[in-house]
């Protein structure tokens, strides 16, 4: 075999191993509530599989808006069903991939040394001693959406909106209170469930009567390039492991398959 040969078959190797390795891993958009219940499965996806899911957190409404405009993301997990569905109706996702994969919920959440007793729910938020109270930015994210309507529906929203601090999603929300920039927030429960706060404070969960089901839905954006991936990583997310998983971090989980 000549040098020529031999240096042509290799560099046909490394494009190949390149496109190989590429198509082992996506990247996931997803919402803010997802954070630490995504790391776990993703963790176990790469344990089954081998293949990576690199996964991107933030507000679903600035996702939609990214993502309209040609993000290079291969999915998105969305804190509503709305985004996903605009995105479907564009023709920017893959025919068949849309899935409604939990439900959310939401708590009111302090310190576990602060003087303010959450038992009393969203009607604690009215006691004088609560100067500010940390939402994410109803504009663009569900649960912001979801904490208005509640503060709605309990008739309080007028009397504490001025006390109201806007996080650009629940996770910048939540960190908000944990590093006391809030005295209480309205979190999400996987939030409130997660190591890196279950053991830092108390929590109240609204009942899910005062505000619109949190709904979650993700999809597979046509503009991937790694769809075979993607659509194994949707798959996982629809075994009952998964299932398990979300559940353990407070969501509703309605549909799973086995394995």
């Amino acid at each position: 075999m000549s040098i020529r040969t031999g240096s042509l078959i290799a560099l046909i190797a490394v494009i190949s191993a390149c496109r190989f390795g590429a198509a082992q891993s996506i990247t996931v958009a997803a919402a803010a509530d997802l954070q630490f219940a995504m790391q776990d499965v993703a963790a176990q996806f790469q344990k089954q599989t081998g293949k990576e899911v690199k996964v991107i957190y933030g507000s679903s409404g600035a996702f939609l808006q990214q993502l309209q405009n040609g993000a290079p993301f291969d999915m998105f997990f969305s804190a509503n069903l709305d985004y996903p569905k605009k995105l479907e109706a564009a023709g920017l996702t893959e025919p068949g991939s849309y899935y409604n994969y939990a439900k959310g919920k939401i708590v009111v959440w302090v310190l576990k040394d602060s003087p303010i007793d959450v038992s009393s729910g969203l009607q604690v938020l009215l006691n004088p001693a609560v100067k500010k109270i940390a939402v994410a930015n109803p504009q663009h994210a569900p649960y912001g959406q979801a904490a208005v309507a509640a503060l709605q529906n309990e008739g309080i929203y007028d009397k504490v909106k001025d006390k109201l601090v806007l996080g650009e999603n629940i996770s910048q929300t939540a960190s908000f209170v944990v590093s006391g920039s809030a005295d209480v927030g309205i979190v999400a429960l996987s939030l409130a469930l997660s190591p890196n706060m279950r053991d830092k404070g108390r929590y109240f969960e609204v009942p899910t009567s005062d505000y619109p089901p949190i709904e979650q839905a993700c999809v597979i954006l046509s503009s991937s390039k790694n769809k075979e991936t993607a659509k194994q990583f949707l798959l996982f997310i629809k075994t009952a492991s998964v299932g398990d998983t979300l559940r353990r971090y407070g969501f509703e989980v309605a549909n799973a398959s086995k394995p």
